[in-house]
């Protein structure tokens, strides 16, 4: 342990991990900002805590069952010449519940605000079970990624522990963001839409450069920053006049 502590590269690999982890985080941010959202207030900020313990500890387990998970990439069918594997499964089926997710949650918050408070109340267990769900797929991006970055145990957990400790803290903020400015949430489920079509690709083998994603994702977020700073400029007119 003393060797691993003392190694440079331990600490690189370590904080390489962590940024990446934190990167590959911002979808579960979002997704947990926006079906929090779908709660009373008061049981948001538990809601976010208890979604980010499950996806921690998912995360944990599978990494210390890395063989089992890298066997789930192994074809276990054959359909018209491709091989499917269990990965493609999860990966397909998290797909088409982002697509639902964010198809539904744009049609209710384009119905109007009557509608919009009556589909936002829902039980406290079901936006739990959403939420692990969703988790499930993306532990297992996270988790094999974290496999190619590092080579010690030790080093991937600790970077996963790090990083959602970063994304706790900044889960709040966020979701008190998104919460206060509907077209922000527009873009953030419009995001949720992109990352459904990518998982679906994936499953069907055809890769979609996450980058290609965030560098649209950051475009809009740049133009629509524009946006909420050209409207309070514009309101702080009004009022001054």
């Amino acid at each position: 342990m003393y060797e691993l502590l003392a190694d440079p590269r331990t600490w690189e690999s370590l904080a390489t991990l962590t940024v990446l982890e934190v990167v590959l985080g911002i979808d579960n941010v979002l997704f947990l900002s926006i079906v929090s959202g779908q709660l009373p207030k008061a049981q948001q900020p538990r809601a976010r805590g208890i979604g980010l313990t499950i996806a921690l500890a998912m995360r944990v387990v599978l990494l210390t069952a890395i063989a089992w998970v890298m066997s789930l990439s192994t074809p276990f069918v054959t359909i018209m010449g491709e091989g499917i594997s269990w990965r493609d499964v999860i990966l397909g089926l998290g797909g088409l519940f982002l697509i639902y997710k964010g198809t539904t949650e744009i049609h209710v918050l384009m119905a109007g605000e009557e509608e919009f408070e009556h589909k936002a109340v829902k039980s406290f267990m079901a936006v739990i079970v959403q939420i692990g769900l969703f988790d499930l797929v993306f532990s297992l991006d996270s988790v094999i990624t974290a496999v190619g970055m590092a080579e010690h145990l030790y080093v991937m957990i600790a970077a996963i522990v790090l990083a959602m400790i970063l994304m706790f803290v900044a889960s709040g903020p966020v979701s008190k963001f998104i919460e206060e400015n509907p077209t922000v949430k527009m873009l953030g489920l419009s995001f949720l839409l992109l990352i459904g079509i990518a998982l679906v690709a994936d499953a069907a083998h055809f890769h979609i450069p996450r980058g290609y994603l965030y560098f649209a994702v950051a475009f809009s977020a740049l133009v629509e920053a524009f946006n909420q700073f050209a409207s309070r400029k514009k309101r702080r007119k009004n009022r001054s006049h």
